[in-house]
């Protein structure tokens, strides 16, 4: 039996979202707040007809035709001065670098006697990294019944770099679902917080239950892509659809067979439980977290469930917990349209454009080209292909930072050229399927599917056309994902109003194609004590990749717990 510590083998790596080339550090290291909304996008249902397109630097060995299918993807994811600070940090227990156990401050009085255990365990650190610690946490597979079973979460964390100041630790999920909280804490690009936080807080980054090496979602395998053809996203014909069906339903069953009860137990909720025993394990009286894209989903539920136990939340892209699933993938589809726009905008204000200097003819060039890879895809390599759905969704994968736009400007050209092997070069490896299908098991747990049957969502296509008429299609279909999952929901769409929490600071982006800025206007409206901070701009989040006035107003709030007017903006 294999005893490490979860990650002592793996070298800290990037979850970059797109082709961010040539930017500063900053920006580069910020990308990792773009890979939950991307790799979202890319793997919202995750069809068996072959693996995600692929970036990199040899030979790509399936086409990208062939891979795009596969991708039935969307995107779903006041404190006074002086108050409410954490209590200064009293070292671990133990030897101060390498143990964490709760202390009478941070294990809650009122938990149930068979999850006391549970709060009163012991982290054991080990190095796994430069200045990187591993370690595991236990918690219960089943909340409502304890001793059914556990499950062990595998956990980073980078100590305060001002070990005197310590305000304690900092729970980060980069989003998702189902990104590797771990990854991101190790990431040899950097960390995801600003130096002046680093300085202040232990970042602890965890793998959710259902996650990376927290007994991560398994699904057997399926029907190979040649013993039936690709699956079609945006299915034109009855058999086209037909086939859509057939494939998410053969992805559910092989993720019940290769996963077994584990399937029930991976929800948004349950990861929102086992936060609260590593809070008080770490010997935090209360949560002070920061969460992006789908994290600020969970920080949500968090207060939802423990206003007692809130310290400082900061939620960075936020999402909507009021919309089910069908009004999320619309708001997506608008966000997603809003973005391109902007895109388009800018490059009609310069001469050299390829789609010309005129707005709306540049929609309409894009538009035409990209029927044209429908009726005739274009050559990328050997047997490889690039067709609208390809560029469809490598478009959206662009659009998440205003740094991809001049390559994507430049892979536009091309392909109006003829060439598509530029596009192709934009897309953003995955790896392999395991990130699509933990998205997948989770989604379908917290929400009812958007939709039953392919014959409600075809009566719900005109109004995602007429959100988007260019990922409208793709982002409809995708709500076909959660349609036979083989394990009922446990999450519901509901209002988070979270009352007697301090502040809890939430923050939008004017142009954020994934989690649409109206979101986050509804979040800051329904807690009790939220606070709205804006950045005017572009691209997916908003702290740390590159606006120093975001900076500064989240940075003082998880510091001093000061944070800004409600309502401030930053250009």
């Amino acid at each position: 039996m294999d005893t490490r510590v979860p990650g002592h083998d793996r070298p800290g790596r990037s979850l970059n979202a797109g082709p961010v080339r040539g930017g500063p550090a900053r920006v580069r290291r910020a990308a990792r707040h773009r890979a939950a909304g991307l790799r979202a996008t890319l793997h919202r249902t995750v069809i068996a007809a072959g693996s995600p397109i692929t970036r990199s630097g040899g030979d790509r060995p399936a086409g990208v035709r062939r891979r795009a299918t596969a991708l039935l993807a969307a995107v779903p994811l006041a404190l006074t001065a002086g108050a409410g600070l954490p209590a200064p940090a009293a070292a671990d227990d133990g030897t101060s670098a390498t143990r964490s156990q709760g202390t009478a401050a941070s294990i809650p009085a009122s938990a149930p006697e068979g999850l006391r255990p549970f709060y009163a365990q012991r982290i054991d650190w080990e190095s796994c990294g430069p200045d990187v610690q591993c370690g595991l946490l236990e918690v219960p597979l089943d909340y409502a019944d304890p001793a059914a079973g556990t499950i062990r979460l595998s956990l980073a964390r980078v100590r305060a770099a001002d070990p005197g100041r310590r305000l304690g630790s900092l729970l980060y999920n980069p989003g998702g679902p189902g990104v590797s909280g771990v990854d991101a804490v190790k990431s040899a690009a950097g960390l995801p917080v600003t130096p002046e936080l680093a300085a202040r807080y232990d970042l602890v980054g965890f793998d959710p239950r259902g996650v990376g090496e927290s007994a991560p979602v398994r699904c057997a395998p399926v029907r190979a892509a040649a013993d039936a053809g690709p699956v079609d996203i945006t299915p034109d014909t009855p058999a086209e659809v037909e086939g859509l069906v057939l494939s998410t339903r053969e992805t559910g069953a092989a993720c019940r067979s290769g996963t077994g009860p584990r399937l029930g137990h991976v929800s948004t909720l349950e990861t929102a439980r086992d936060m609260d025993v590593l809070r008080a394990v770490l010997g935090d009286p209360g949560l002070n977290f920061l969460g992006v894209s789908y994290g600020t989903y969970l920080g949500t539920l968090y207060a939802d469930l423990f206003p007692d136990r809130v310290g400082r939340l900061a939620l960075d892209a936020a999402v909507d917990p009021r919309l089910d699933a069908l009004e999320s993938l619309r708001g997506q589809a608008t966000g997603f349209q809003r973005a391109l726009d902007a895109f388009l905008a800018d490059c009609a204000s310069r001469p050299e454009c390829p789609l010309g200097t005129d707005p709306d003819r540049a929609a309409k060039r894009l538009t035409d080209l990209l029927a044209r890879l429908d009726r005739a895809p274009l050559p990328v390599s050997g047997t490889e292909l690039l067709d609208r759905d390809s560029a469809v969704v490598i478009m959206a994968q662009s659009l998440y930072s205003r740094d991809s736009w001049p390559v994507l400007e430049s892979a536009v050209a091309a392909a109006l050229a003829g060439n598509g092997t530029e596009f192709s070069g934009l897309a953003e490896s995955s790896g392999d399927d395991s990130y699509g299908h933990s998205f997948l098991a989770i989604s379908c747990l917290d929400l009812p599917p958007a939709v039953t049957s392919a014959e409600q969502l075809q009566a719900a296509l005109p109004s995602f056309r007429q959100a988007s008429p260019v990922f409208g299609e793709w982002l409809a279909w995708a709500a076909l994902g959660c349609a036979d999952w083989p394990v009922d929901p446990v999450g519901t769409p509901r209002t988070v109003s979270a009352p007697g929490t301090s502040a809890i600071l939430v923050v939008g982006t004017t142009r954020d194609p994934a989690t649409p800025y109206d979101w986050a206007e509804s979040l800051a409206g329904q807690l009790e004590s939220g606070v709205l901070l804006t950045r005017e701009g572009d691209g997916h989040s908003a702290y740390n990749v590159g606006s120093d006035c975001v900076d500064r107003a989240v940075d003082r709030y998880l510091i001093e717990g000061l944070p800004p007017a409600d309502g401030t903006r930053c250009a």
